[in-house]
C-alpha cells in the first residue's frame, strides 16, 4: 500500500510524474494482431458511415439545401431584393421559388438559381457581373491542389473552390486522386472498387500504348506482349463511365476509394514493362481525347498527400497548381521541400525524355503551368500574422495575399460532412454565417482573379494566332 500511495498524483506536478506501472498495465489490453486491425477498421468504417449519413436526404443520398431570396441577391445574383421580386412577378415562366410559411421568404434550388442567373445575364443590365467570364472556344482549366504535408486543408480548400465555382455558374468536374476518398465523401460519391476511380483511365492509357508497341513488335518480327485481364477490361472503359453526378447540379465527380492506392504499385510495373510509356500524360491525354475539357469549365484535382504516381499525373495534367500551407516554421519548411521535390521530379522527367528527343531531332519536353500559388490556410491572425508576412516576403508572387482563416462555422460544417456553402445560415446567427463564409469568399475572389488573367492571356493569344 505504501508503494501505491507514493505514486498518487501530486496536483502540483506535471501529469507524467508518479505513474503506476501496475495501473498502466491494467489499462493496456492484449497485444494487437492483424485480425484486430480489421476490427478497428470495421469500427471506424461504421462510424464514418454514421457521420456521412447526417448529410443524406430521404433517399439516402446527399441533397443540396435551398437558397433564399436574401442569399441569392447578396451572394449569387447582384440585384436588389425588390428588383428581384419584381422580375419574378413580371415573368411567371421563371422559377418562382417556394415559401415554408404563408407570405414567408422564397427559397430556390441551385438549379433554379442558375436558370435565373442565365435570364439576368441575357435580359439584365449589361454593366452587371451576372455571368462569369469564360472565353468561348477554349478548353477547361485544370487545377491541382497539392502538398505532401497533411492537415493543411488541402481537400477542404479544393472542395470549397469547386463549390464556389459552381455557385458562380461554372460547370465543374472534381477528380479525387486520394485513396482516402475524403473529397468523394464530401460530394456524396459512391465508389464500389477501383474501377469507379481514375485507375481504369490510367490503365486504358497504358493499354493503348501497349497496343501501338505491339504493332511495332509485329512489324519487327517480335512477339507481341499479351494484354492481361486488367488492361483488356480498361480498354472498354471511357472517361464518361467513371463520372458520376453529385447533389450539386453543376458539379460532377470522379470518385475514389481505398483500392485506388493499388495504382501506386501497378504504374511502376507498367513503366518497367514499357519504358516508352509516358505515364505522366495519362490524365492529360484522357481529358483531351474524351471531350471532358469541352464539357466543363473547371476541373479540380484533389491529390494524395505524397508525391507518388497519382500526384505526378495530376500535376502534369494541371494548368494551375495550388499549394495550401500553414503559417508555421515546420509547414513553411515542408512546403519548400515539396517544391524542391517537384523540381527534382519534373526536371528529371524532362532530362530523361529530352536526351532521346535531341538525338531524334524532336521537340523537347518542357512542363509548364499557367500559375503556381501557395495559400495560407487555417490562419490565426492573432498568432500567425508575423509568420505569414515573413513567408510572403520570401515567396512573393508565388504566395497569394489571401489568408484563409479558420472559423467556428468551418468546424461546425465539417462535423456535418458539408462544405461551408452547404451550411444553412438559419442554423447560425446570420452575422456569424456572414463572417464564417467571408474567408472562403475571399479565397474564391483571389482565385477567380487568377483564373480571369489566365483565360484572358489565352484568349488574346488565340486572337493573335488567328490573325
Amino acid at each position: 500500500m505504501a508503494r501505491e500511495s507514493s505514486r498518487e498524483t501530486d496536483p502540483g506536478l506535471p501529469p507524467y510524474f508518479n505513474l503506476s506501472p501496475d495501473q498502466a498495465l491494467s489499462a493496456l489490453g492484449q497485444p494487437v494482431g492483424t485480425g484486430d486491425l480489421s476490427r478497428i477498421a470495421e469500427l471506424a468504417g461504421r462510424g464514418r458511415d454514421d457521420l456521412a449519413s447526417r448529410g443524406l436526404g430521404e433517399e439516402g443520398r446527399k441533397a443540396l439545401r435551398l437558397f433564399s431570396t436574401w442569399e441569392i441577391t447578396r451572394y449569387l445574383i447582384p440585384v436588389a431584393q425588390g428588383h428581384f421580386r419584381r422580375v419574378l412577378k413580371a415573368n411567371p415562366d421563371l422559377p418562382q421559388g417556394r415559401s415554408e410559411t404563408e407570405g414567408g421568404a422564397k427559397w430556390f434550388t441551385l438549379d433554379e438559381v442558375l436558370r435565373l442567373r442565365a435570364w439576368f445575364g441575357a435580359e439584365g443590365a449589361k454593366n452587371r457581373d451576372y455571368l462569369p467570364y469564360r472565353p468561348a472556344g477554349l478548353p477547361a482549366k485544370i487545377v491541382a491542389v497539392a502538398n505532401f504535408k497533411g492537415g493543411v486543408g488541402k481537400t477542404s480548400t479544393c472542395a470549397h473552390l469547386a463549390m464556389s465555382a459552381a455557385l458562380d455558374g461554372y460547370r465543374v468536374l472534381v477528380v479525387d486522386l486520394d485513396a482516402q476518398g475524403s473529397m468523394t465523401s464530401i460530394f456524396g460519391g459512391r465508389v464500389a472498387d477501383e474501377w469507379g476511380t481514375a485507375f481504369p483511365l490510367i490503365a486504358r492509357h497504358y493499354a493503348r500504348h501497349l497496343q501501338v508497341e505491339n504493332r511495332h513488335r509485329v512489324e519487327r518480327g517480335d512477339p507481341p506482349v499479351a494484354l492481361d485481364a486488367t488492361l483488356s477490361e480498361a480498354l472498354k472503359i471511357e472517361a464518361a463511365d467513371v463520372v458520376q453526378k453529385t447533389h450539386w447540379p453543376n458539379i460532377d465527380l470522379i470518385g475514389s476509394q481505398l483500392n485506388l492506392y493499388w495504382a501506386e504499385f501497378q504504374i511502376p510495373v507498367w513503366r518497367m514493362q514499357a519504358r516508352g510509356w509516358k505515364l505522366w500524360d495519362a490524365l492529360t491525354d484522357t481529358f483531351a481525347e474524351s471531350g471532358i475539357l469541352d464539357r466543363y469549365d473547371l476541373i479540380f484535382l484533389d491529390t494524395p498527400p505524397a508525391l507518388g504516381y497519382l500526384t505526378i499525373n495530376g500535376l502534369a495534367a494541371a494548368d494551375v497548381l495550388l499549394v495550401p500551407t500553414g503559417a508555421s516554421f515546420l509547414e513553411f519548411d515542408s512546403t519548400g521541400r515539396f517544391f524542391d521535390m517537384l523540381h527534382a521530379t519534373f526536371s528529371s522527367i524532362e532530362e530523361g525524355e529530352n536526351v532521346a528527343a535531341r538525338a531524334l531531332g524532336r521537340p523537347e519536353l518542357a512542363f509548364e503551368w499557367d500559375a503556381v500559388r501557395t495559400l495560407i490556410t487555417r490562419f490565426d491572425g492573432a498568432q500567425q500574422a508575423e509568420m505569414a508576412s515573413f513567408m510572403q516576403s520570401y515567396l512573393g508572387r508565388a504566395m497569394t495575399p489571401q489568408r484563409q482563416e479558420f472559423t467556428a462555422l468551418i468546424g461546425q460544417a465539417g462535423e456535418q460532412v458539408n462544405g461551408i456553402y452547404e451550411a444553412d445560415y438559419r442554423d447560425f446567427n446570420r452575422e456569424t454565417y456572414m463572417r464564417g463564409r467571408e474567408t472562403f469568399d475571399a479565397t474564391w475572389a483571389e482565385f477567380k482573379k487568377l483564373l480571369y488573367g489566365i483565360w484572358r492571356r489565352d484568349e488574346l493569344a488565340a486572337q493573335r494566332a488567328a490573325e
